[in-house]
């Protein structure tokens, strides 16, 4: 894993997660909305917003590169690993903005949440 530090799509991401309160700029699978309702039992604009507070105050977003055949049509995918009721999530997501620099209407799809 590593560190996402390209900038345009660093900015991407934060300008996503800085629209947490707004429909369509983080968006939920409906496995990770399962989840994240049996586990954490709060609105996924709440989970959205704890995103944001996380990347926010410094938290790690890592790149990984997308091996898995199903999944072949995109390179990466980005990780999240904050720590909420004193357990360590593991947040996978999919950062979707058109690459002809619009980094100002990008969307996050949380694909799946689970314990670390």
């Amino acid at each position: 894993m590593a560190r996402l530090t390209d900038p345009e799509s660093l900015t991407c991401y934060r300008n996503a997660l800085a629209n947490w309160r707004y429909r369509g700029y983080v968006v939920f699978s409906s496995l990770a909305a399962e989840w994240i309702r049996k586990n954490i039992g709060e609105p996924l604009v709440n989970f959205a917003q704890r995103m944001h507070d996380f990347v926010e105050s410094g938290g790690e977003v890592d790149q990984v590169i997308e091996t898995r055949p199903e999944w072949s049509f995109r390179t990466h995918h980005y990780d999240l690993r904050p720590v909420v009721a004193g357990q360590v999530l593991y947040i996978e997501t999919v950062l979707d903005y058109d690459d002809a620099g619009d980094e100002d209407d990008p969307m996050i799809t949380v694909v799946n949440v689970h314990l670390a």
